[in-house]
């Protein structure tokens, strides 16, 4: 864990005009809290108090944020405008076998702390470069002395970067020409009151490690596949969150994750890969031991009919079919990573970045598509989710937001940085512990007018290849990094299909979907995802009337120089 964090993250260019920083005076000046010397408490965190009994972390930081508010000021500078406290408290297991036996195995507990300190006001403030924030590891125990020296110290440490970053964001303003229709820096938001129970991570470690080991001890039973792993990572995170607005909030959350992973050459060196996961929010949905061998097997088989399979030489364009698994992965990069409302640097005049930066009102997809993120939804279809949520990284309430309606782009994803016709946040700025918010997914849920069958859209692709003469057309069952199909099928007039290699599809982007995406499935398949925040985007089969597949421009690796070591060993062999 990096400690100065914010620093690192922000990549945002420094101009000159440093201030010098004098000391910050709570209670007094470079003195330890005093216990004895509170301030009286702002109305809100007051009701808000009673709600902490019993809980020594969420009471030290409203404590010190009653003692920030009133008693932070620096000689000569404005106090505070508004402070922050965002505490993450994670209990994380993790373990991993290769090969039927375990290789990592490890329980983390820690709590990670962000301090968001900003001076000016909410039309220019001092959020920019290492005024973003000042993140610090607190202690495990519950002493509310040593938790509350803590972030005594890196609230001290935020508001002399806060100072430090004005001055810059300030000269940096300078070189730029003054905006009559200036967008605020940050967006006012309604108090939010939300303490809800903690969660703890309850898993059984033994059977756990033993059904790993089960999974990946299959290699024996496959000499062509070069390696066979198995991940699992179980959390539980408790975040709490206390701004000088009067927010206080608390609230838990579990995810549980598995991850199979195999790999192998064909004869002819293409390396080839599989690994299908696993993600919820609940651990009773998660694969039982005698389901996770079984996909394990399914994986181990489909490697060896993949080496086996042929490649793709020809450059074909017309109609490809893409299964609900994969049809998630191309909704999720090319929609759910264009439609964040992300605050464009210092000087540019766009109203947000990616390829709908300029999309807004216009058609983004076919009309009988329309888009809905809804983080407050906890199920679809009997399956958790886990990008639901209650309250959002800022202290916003989550709430739905249509972001495409009717094919039209309505909406972007907000927080509380403001963007153009867009000047109050809606509840999706989201963050992973230790990290500034941001503009995030949380379940988007595609929906259709027009829906169709798996069955009809799969006889549609026949009858399209064969009105057109093509010998075949395509379905892609899952994608890899880039979008290149990892399981790709060849759709022959008579309905057989045939596994193919090494293909990347050609311009598979947002024209592509805008223009050449003529049906989707009645068959929505909800695909919890994994990353900096969990998210979950559901979505079902997409048919495109054409693209182009062609021959993926890859090399093709040496195949290893002597073989394998025997599967069974030796003292095996001589009994």
């Amino acid at each position: 864990m990096k400690i100065k964090m914010a620093r690192m993250i922000c990549g945002v260019g420094v101009v000159a005009g440093l201030v010098a920083i004098g000391t910050v005076s709570i209670a007094a000046a470079g003195s330890t809290p005093n216990v004895d010397s509170l301030p009286v408490p702002h109305a809100v965190a007051a009701e808000a108090h009673p709600a902490a009994n019993g809980d020594p972390l969420l009471d030290a930081l409203m404590t010190e944020l009653d003692r920030s508010k009133s008693q932070l000021k620096m000689d000569q500078v404005d106090p505070p405008y508004y402070i922050e406290y965002r505490v993450n408290d994670v209990d994380d297991y993790s373990a991993e076998a290769a090969f039927g036996a375990v290789r990592e195995n490890q329980r983390v507990r820690y709590r990670v702390l962000r301090v968001v300190v900003r001076i000016g006001d909410y039309k220019q403030d001092s959020y920019y470069g290492i005024g973003m924030g000042e993140t610090n590891i607190l202690p495990l125990d519950d002493d509310p002395i040593a938790l509350r020296h803590q972030i005594w110290l890196a609230t001290d440490d935020a508001y002399k970067e806060a100072v430090e970053a004005l001055t810059e964001k300030q000269a940096a303003l300078k070189q730029f020409s003054t905006d009559a229709n200036a967008i605020d820096d940050f967006a006012k938001a309604p108090v939010v009151s939300a303490i809800t129970p903690t969660v703890k991570l309850n898993v059984n470690e033994a059977a756990w490690k033993k059904t790993i080991e089960d999974a990946t001890n299959l290699y024996r039973e496959y000499p062509d596949v070069q390696t066979v792993s198995a991940a699992l990572r179980f959390s539980a995170v408790n975040e709490y969150l206390v701004n000088s607005e009067g927010t206080v909030t608390r609230n838990g959350k579990t995810t549980y994750s598995v991850t199979l992973n195999s790999t192998a050459q064909a004869d002819d060196g293409m390396r080839l890969n599989r690994n299908p996961y696993w993600m919820v929010a609940k651990a009773e949905e998660l694969p039982s031991r005698e389901k996770l061998v079984g996909e394990s097997k399914k994986m181990l088989d489909t490697l060896v009919a993949l080496r086996k399979a042929p490649i793709v030489e020809e450059e074909y364009r017309g109609p490809v079919l893409f299964a609900p698994d994969a049809a998630n992965d191309v909704i999720a990069s090319l929609i759910g990573a264009n439609v964040l409302g992300r605050k464009p640097q210092l000087g540019r005049p766009n109203r947000t970045t990616g390829a709908f930066a300029t999309s807004y009102k216009t058609r983004v997809l076919p009309t009988f598509l329309t888009l809905i993120d809804d983080p407050t939804m906890r199920e679809f279809d009997g399956k958790s989710l886990v990008g639901s949520y209650e309250v959002d990284d800022d202290g916003v309430k989550a709430q739905p937001v249509t972001v495409v309606n009717n094919g039209i782009l309505v909406s972007y994803l907000v927080g509380r940085q403001p963007i153009r016709d867009f000047p109050a946040s809606n509840g999706h700025d989201r963050a992973g512990a230790g990290g500034f918010p941001s503009p995030s997914l949380g379940v988007l849920l595609v929906k259709s007018s027009d829906a169709k069958s798996p069955e009809e859209l799969r006889q549609k692709v026949i009858s399209m290849i064969t009105e057109q003469g093509q010998p075949y057309g395509y379905r892609v069952e899952t994608l890899g990094a880039g979008n290149a199909p990892r399981l790709l099928y060849r759709v022959y007039p008579d309905g057989h299909e045939e596994l193919v290699r090494g293909a990347v599809f050609n311009e598979l982007d947002v024209r592509a979907l805008r223009s050449d995406l003529m049906s989707v499935g009645n068959d929505p398949l909800v695909s919890n995802r994994q990353g900096g925040v969990a998210t979950t985007v559901i979505t079902p089969s997409l048919l495109f009337d054409e693209l182009e597949v062609k021959r993926a421009d890859t090399s093709k690796d040496k195949l290893p120089e002597y073989p394998a070591p025997p599967l069974q060993s030796q003292t095996a062999t001589k009994k």
